[in-house]
């Protein structure tokens, strides 16, 4: 696993937002930042699991997180608008921006996925993280160093037979995540970086191989460290890096 360990107060003070943090790694993640000081920003599709994600924070006595539920298949520019001027209102910075959701979308030969999957998977797994990072860049430029992520995958770094439109995606984000970067260094605070989980105990994992043993892959909080050390300050001179979370 990533050799980091996160003091208690590592995030104390600031402000992440987290896409997909309904379940598995994005709630992981959301938990993890609230655990180590942060007020997390629940960004989700379902509305139920932010909620439950938001009671564990409160019960376990983290800072009070917020909840956003917004569909990423069909969010329009001025939803991401409306949503960094209430971030803007409520906390006046951002500090950290996790790209976590995603669609597997279909595992099959390129020339059989039809066009409707590849727009509607391209449109929640490229297109909206271009648009929040887009609409949260003042939020992030308000923060003394802050954190983009983009969770990757490893056929986003090397594409494999049948991953299509997912692969494919992956890479595009791997893409946005070197030209972001490249644009703030040295203009602005913000680092950029992507993140590839490793195989890990997920629905979307256990979707991509149904014959796999889930209990042979870690949990999403034991791929945490990675995300930990890049949202933190000992990561501020850390940008346009492609890290793998399992080392």
């Amino acid at each position: 696993m990533f050799d980091y360990q996160a003091s208690p107060d590592l995030l104390q003070g600031r402000v992440i937002l987290v896409t997909g943090a309904g379940d598995g790694i994005g709630r992981a993640c959301a938990l993890a930042c609230a655990a180590h000081g942060a007020t997390v920003v629940l960004l989700g599709r379902t509305l139920a699991k932010l909620e439950a994600v938001y009671d564990e924070i409160e019960k376990a006595g983290y800072p009070q997180p917020a909840i956003c539920p917004l569909n990423l298949e069909t969010a329009a520019e001025k939803d991401y608008n409306d949503l960094a001027d209430q971030l803007f209102d409520t906390f006046g910075k951002l500090d950290g921006l996790v790209h976590n959701a995603a669609q597997l979308g279909p595992r099959t030969l390129l020339d059989q996925v039809k066009n409707e999957d590849w727009l509607r998977l391209m449109q929640v797994n490229v297109n909206a993280p271009f648009a929040l990072t887009k609409a949260m860049m003042p939020l992030l430029r308000a923060a003394p160093d802050a954190s983009v992520i983009f969770v990757s995958s490893s056929v986003g770094r090397r594409a494999r037979a049948y991953w299509g439109p997912y692969a494919v995606s992956k890479f595009a984000l791997e893409g946005l995540m070197q030209v972001l970067a490249d644009e703030q260094e040295g203009t602005s605070e913000i680092r950029v970086n992507s993140i590839n989980p490793g195989a890990t105990r997920t629905a979307m994992r256990k979707a991509a191989y149904p014959a796999e043993e889930p209990e042979k892959n870690p949990e999403p909080a034991d791929i945490m460290p990675a995300f930990l050390y890049l949202l933190g300050p000992d990561s501020r001179k850390v940008n346009g890096q492609a890290l793998d979370a399992r080392g």
